[in-house]
């Protein structure tokens, strides 16, 4: 068990760290301390040493210069173990330092301002820190490192257990956290360094992408029972990591694949609704004068696929949604909160899982798309860009009515989320029938209207989304023989012309976005 009789503190998130060193000092731990955290310290009476008086040397260069000295890196390399070092610290009067407290200035915090310079993000690139911290979880057998607020109470307990000491289990993981903390750091700063040039030229992607997540879980197993999986989170506890799980059985790599899709989609809407995800691809989706009307339309539009879904709500489920559920099965409800009834009815179900997200704005936030191939990563940036209607251009002899408007932009909402080739048909804000993931639009424009029919719903009257353009009028021809009245589509096509003329044959209203919106998954 190794005692602690002497610390160093200097932090830049200072959370914490009063009470922290005023129960080291209880302990009778001797505190060294720099700059601001020594001036907190002091002002809240706790007794510190100023670096610069243990080591006799003063900070320089505007404080770049303050803790690369030998009577430090000596005090936290030193083997106590090894009589030969030690030896040399009392031939050198380099005392033992038992326990490091350190957390870097704020780089990321500084470069992720947009008005940020290069010159001010070079002054956030820590030195003296990563060092302390490198040397002293090198030495965890005989140091106590410490690099997030949140272990203190970790190390306060452990010491109060053992009389003023830290077991090496709890050393060595923690040494462990501060090699990935540096990491982080490191590749931060890379990332920030080598998409900014020295003549103020800016990159769109670093030249050196450095990736770090977080293991929050094992799963039960990958896409398939043979395949092992986990489930990572990046630096922060946002989207899918603040996910809290109310009940139900341990969730799986499916599971967390389709909430994604689901709460992606779900984030898009303001007005109550539901949308239901089979397999990546919603299956239903329609918006109501509240949940429960939002919920029955969207399992209505497709309730054979339904089976076994995930399903998002952007309202708390009450007790009506919560006995809907009830009846039927599904492996994983999404929702803002849970009533406390609706909690009792589906405590029925105790396999069914049941997530409460506090916030869906991640969703819709820039970001980078990453998917891995074999030998490497492709990265782009996330598709969150949405065109208004105003930004529509109406191509055909008949606009569309105020109806069909909302139609459309329903539809072209939905398009976005379904694997390419993607056709949608909706009526009344629900959807009626979705052709996903199809090798020819025209097939998918085919089984939107075949999944419609087979399950009651006239097409007749209803508009029809697709995310890319049609390369021949036989998609048109399709929705024209089902009744649909209008049509969104970004255009682009060397046929265009003769997309348009199927239209107006049809007397379909037809726009064009010029922007598509493939998602090939």
């Amino acid at each position: 068990m190794g005692e602690i009789k002497r610390a160093l503190i200097s932090v830049s998130d200072k959370r914490g760290v009063v009470d922290f060193a005023r129960q080291l000092r209880e302990f009778g731990v001797e505190i060294l301390s720099t700059g601001g955290t020594a001036g907190i310290l002091r002002a809240a009476d706790i007794d510190v040493i100023e670096v610069s008086d243990y080591t006799g040397f003063p900070e320089l260069l505007d404080g770049r210069l303050k803790t690369l000295h030998p009577r430090i890196h000596g005090g936290l390399l030193a083997r106590r173990d090894d009589p030969q070092h030690q030896q040399q610290m009392v031939e050198q009067d380099i005392p033992p330092i038992d326990l490091l407290c350190v957390n870097l200035y704020p780089f990321a915090q500084t470069v992720a301002r947009p008005d940020v310079t290069l010159a001010e993000a070079v002054e956030q690139i820590d030195i003296g820190g990563p060092t302390m911290l490198r040397a002293a979880a090198k030495n965890w057998e005989s140091v106590t490192v410490l690099v997030d607020p949140d272990d203190y109470p970790r190390v306060l307990q452990e010491m109060a257990a053992s009389q003023g000491g830290v077991g090496a289990k709890l050393r060595f993981q923690l040494a462990t956290k501060v090699f990935a903390h540096t990491a982080r750091y490191d590749g931060a700063i890379s990332d920030y360094l080598s998409r900014h040039g020295s003549d103020g030229a800016t990159a769109a992607f670093p030249q050196v992408l450095t990736l770090q997540l977080h293991k929050v879980q094992e799963l039960r197993y990958g896409e398939n029972p043979h395949q092992r999986a986990a489930f990572y989170r990046e630096d922060d506890t946002t989207g899918l990591a603040a996910l809290q799980q109310l009940q139900g059985k341990e969730l799986s790599y499916n599971n967390l694949s389709d909430s994604d899709a689901a709460l992606a989609l779900i984030a898009e809407f303001d007005a109550p609704a539901c949308v239901v995800v089979k397999h990546g691809n919603p299956c239903g989706v329609a918006l109501g004068e509240n949940l429960h009307t939002a919920i029955q339309r969207a399992w209505a539009a497709d309730p054979v696929s339904a089976f076994g879904s995930v399903i998002a709500c952007n309202r708390p489920v009450d007790a009506d949604s919560a006995a809907f559920f009830a009846g039927v099965f599904v492996e994983v409800i999404l929702a803002p909160e849970v009533t406390d009834s609706a909690q009792v009815l589906l405590q029925s179900k105790k396999n069914l899982r049941v997530l409460r997200i506090p916030d869906i704005r991640p969703w819709q936030r820039p970001g980078l798309d990453l998917k891995r191939v074999c030998g490497g990563l492709l990265v782009q940036d996330r598709d969150i860009r949405r065109e208004p209607p105003e930004e529509w251009r109406v191509v055909t002899r008949r606009a569309p009515s105020p109806q069909e408007m909302e139609d459309l932009a329903f539809a072209w909402t939905l398009a976005h989320h379904v694997r390419s080739n993607a056709i949608v048909y909706v009526a009344q804000r629900q959807s009626l029938g979705i052709g996903a993931g199809q090798m020819s639009r025209v097939d998918a424009a085919r089984c939107g209207a075949e999944k419609a029919q087979g399950l009651g719903f006239d097409l007749r009257g209803s508009a029809l989304g697709s995310d890319a353009f049609f390369p021949f009028r036989d998609g048109v021809d399709t929705a024209a023989r089902v009744g649909v009245r209008a049509i969104i589509q970004p255009g682009g096509s060397i046929r265009d012309e003769e997309v348009i003329a199927a239209a107006d044959e049809a007397d379909i209203a037809m726009v064009f976005t010029s922007v598509r919106h493939f998602r090939h998954g």
